[in-house]
């Protein structure tokens, strides 16, 4: 199951339900309707960069090992068990896993290792989009298979990382029967893949991979989940049925992991917060997820409201951020960040944006994670004195037309003077960013709001094309692993402020190396507290889930990760069971 830890864009646009959705006052027996802010726009599985892509691709195909917030931990899903382990010498882990005995491709035929390993191969391919998988699992050097047992194998991992072994089976595995019908690349090591020049068989395969088209066209790479793609309207709804025969049926007591019970899951994509709002008044979709804070208290406050609808909550992993490109000449220095950090009034963005209910914090460890929450650091304050005076200790002087200048060793003297942006028509961003530019301008600095259309955004942060950014993360509770966010190697990937140090590289390595939770702890606060000096970015909050639901579908499950609930596990009153 891929998780949305690292990987974190948004997009809206104002609209109405009928230029939205399909109208509907009724809900189909096993159908769930489920409102989205955004469209999934790519659903190619190298390159799923945002929340409704992500829910799709969970729906649609496995991975080896699933995360679990009520397990803190990874749990099997493809995987018959969890990995055994085996270290090797002092650098390399070897990670063995087997595959479920009753899982098949939609025609018929096993999964097996053989699966894996293509996967891995698709992964490291010349010519295809692996930017992301690279970063996030390049660690993985290597796969044995088992010559006794076909479902069997092992991973050669590069290092000793605890992190490793549960990011190792965290990508979805693809069908080798559709991506290699020849079975050509199993004479190809994944080592081999990416030595020039390329072999022939390496090249047909991207050249194989690209005429799939699966950006648009999904349904040509089933997966061996639950849930195919039925119809797909961009900027509309998407829908997808359930496999009348899925191999998880067969057990007679399916963990959380695999089950699904709904036949139907239709997403309508409505983007404005109001009018999806209005959507499950009129009972035009069953499931409001990620809802605003003041959407979901308007709904909760009347009675008749009450009467057929649920509401839900759940404390979250995601936390809003003010983030600076620190490649920019006037964000290279972390006094300049932590001195614009001080124009952040949290308590009263809390209230304004997320009706109070959000939980300030220090870092980006939530304050709920006491074992590895540094809780001696100070929380953000909003002091605008403070932003003056280390403003004038980074070397800015203010003039007499009231900006702020610096001088430099060489050229014209640099000016305080730079953009915010944030994804466009989103409340809680634009609040921040009003709220910064009113306290920036009042002391003299001039910050330019960027409202950006996502898409443009997620383009530009790659690009590193942005000065300071407004956004959110979101983390979970089984991995602290922040290689692709903030090590070196995440630079023109997931490392989108474009930060890196030696000391924050050793410690991101040590963290992600340790089984010792004793010293784990240590090494996060450290990390924290390094952190806070560099300032890359700023957490403001981290935030609840709150989501709202007809009584119809019978009760919802919830989750502190997104989309903040559990489609395939919602029980539908009128579906068999």
């Amino acid at each position: 199951m891929k998780h949305l830890s690292l990987r974190f864009f948004f997009l809206v646009w104002v609209g109405m339900v009928s230029s939205c959705t399909t109208p509907a006052t009724y809900s189909a027996p096993g159908t769930v309707r489920i409102r989205w802010a955004r469209d999934p726009e790519n659903l190619d599985p190298l390159v799923v960069s945002n929340t409704s892509a992500y829910e799709v691709i969970n729906l649609t195909h496995c991975s080896l090992l699933m995360g679990r917030e009520e397990a803190h931990d990874f749990v099997p899903w493809l995987a018959e068990a969890f990995p055994s382990v085996e270290r090797l010498s002092d650098s390399l882990l070897l990670v063995s896993y087997r595959i479920r005995p009753e899982a098949t491709w939609d025609n018929g035929a096993p999964v097996l290792a053989q699966d894996v390993a293509l996967t891995l191969k698709v992964m490291n391919c010349p010519g295809l989009p692996t930017e992301m998988d690279q970063a996030m699992f390049g660690f993985i050097r290597d796969i044995r298979l088992d010559t006794a047992d076909s479902r069997r194998f092992t991973l050669v991992c590069a290092g000793q990382s605890p992190e490793h072994i549960r990011s190792s089976g965290d990508f979805s595995i693809l069908p080798e029967y559709i991506l290699d019908p020849g079975r050509q690349l199993r004479t190809v090591s994944l080592t081999a893949m990416r030595q020039q020049p390329v072999q022939a068989a390496v090249q047909a395969l991207a050249r194989r991979y690209q005429r799939l088209r699966l950006a648009r066209h999904p349904e040509n790479l089933p997966g061996c989940g639950p849930y195919r793609l039925s119809a797909w309207q961009s900027g509309r709804y998407l829908t997808l049925h359930r496999k009348p025969k899925w191999w998880a049926d067969v057990l007679s007591a399916p963990p959380a992991q695999l089950q699904a019970y709904p036949t139907t899951l239709t997403y309508q994509v409505i983007p404005d917060a109001a009018t999806a709002t209005l959507a499950l008044r009129r009972n035009e979709v069953d499931i409001y997820g990620l809802m605003p804070a003041a959407e979901f208290t308007r709904l909760q406050q009347s009675a008749e409201d009450r009467k057929r609808l649920a509401f839900y909550t759940a404390d979250s992993y995601e936390f809003l951020t003010a983030g600076f490109n620190v490649r920019r000449p006037v964000f290279q220095d972390a006094a300049t960040r932590k001195a614009l950090c001080f124009l952040f009034d949290v308590p009263a963005l809390i209230k304004a944006t997320q009706q109070g209910a959000a939980i300030p914090s220090a870092g980006l460890i939530s304050p709920r994670v006491a074992d590895y929450y540094n809780d001696s650091l100070p929380l953000p304050v909003f002091s605008p004195t403070q932003t003056v005076g280390l403003l004038r200790q980074a070397g800015w002087q203010r003039q007499a037309d009231g900006r702020w200048q610096r001088k430099v060793a060489k050229g014209a003297p640099q000016v305080l003077r730079f953009g915010v942006s944030y994804r466009a028509g989103e409340p809680a961003f634009e609040t921040a960013a009003l709220q910064f530019r009113a306290a920036a301008a009042a002391i003299g600095i001039e910050a330019e709001l960027r409202p950006t259309e996502q898409a443009v955004l997620s383009r530009q942060l790659q690009a590193g094309e942005t000065d300071m950014c407004i956004r959110n993360y979101s983390g979970n509770p089984f991995s602290y692993d922040f290689t692709a966010l903030l090590h070196s190697r995440g630079i023109g990937a997931s490392n989108t402020m474009q930060f890196s140090s030696a000391v924050t590289d050793r410690l991101i390595e040590q963290i992600t190396s340790t089984e010792d939770k004793q010293k784990k702890k240590l090494l996060l606060r450290k990390f924290q507290r390094v952190m806070a000096q560099e300032v890359p970015f700023s957490v403001l909050y981290f935030q609840k889930y709150r989501v709202g639901a007809s009584r119809a579908v019978g009760r919802v499950p919830v989750s502190g990760l997104k989309p903040g609930y559990e489609a395939a596990r919602i029980r539908p009153m009128e579906a068999p069971l």
